[in-house]
């Protein structure tokens, strides 16, 4: 049986990179529109700062391209190389500037036509985000790679360089200080069980 799934268009991130370092500027744009976006979202996570996220992006997909006349289509992926850098990006800027104001941070764009909606989503994100901001960096980081972003333990494992038992004892911590920095808010935020 054929899998249909599998189109011409299911072409991976390497094999992209791969034809961006032979000339292709089309797959330059395929690669940028899958990471670009992931990338951000983790950054701004990690930072609670919408410019300082789109910097760090734009700086990781620049390092992306210089590297990838070197990429090896059977070494790591290149979403867990970019998400590495990214990640070491915004440990720099936490280390430097300790402290994020987090009542500076926008909110999250949501394509969502209700006001209604747009506004309880804004209000999730931000309480999300400032629950976040209050989370040790190192859980912070596991949790956003984990739970926001869908990256499996091993993967975080090797983009913050520890054992997968230690993400799963950081992720585990995380969650369980967001649940209780957010538990008294479900009912106003619209959580249910």
């Amino acid at each position: 049986m054929t899998d249909l799934s599998l189109s011409v268009t299911a072409v991976s991130d390497a094999e992209l990179l791969a034809q961006f370092a032979a000339g292709d500027p089309r797959a330059a744009r395929r690669l940028t529109d899958r990471l670009a976006p992931r990338v951000f979202r983790l950054c701004y996570r990690l930072l609670g700062d919408r410019a300082e996220a789109e910097d760090i992006t734009q700086e990781a997909m620049m390092k992306l391209w210089k590297i990838a006349p070197e990429w090896r289509l059977d070494g790591a992926a290149p979403s867990t190389w970019l998400y590495t850098v990214a990640r070491n990006a915004c440990m720099d800027r936490l280390r430097r500037k300790r402290s994020v104001p987090l009542d500076e941070a926008g909110e999250m764009p949501d394509p969502a036509p209700s006001a209604d909606r747009i506004l309880s989503q804004a209000e999730r994100a931000e309480a999300l985000q400032a629950a976040l901001g209050d989370l040790p960096v190192r859980q912070r980081e596991a949790v956003v790679l984990r739970h926001l972003e869908g990256l499996s333990n091993p993967e975080i494992a090797g983009i913050m360089e520890i054992s997968v038992e230690a993400v799963e004892s950081l992720t585990s911590r995380g969650k369980r200080m967001l649940a209780k920095a957010l538990g008294h808010r479900r009912a106003e935020l619209g959580f249910t069980e």
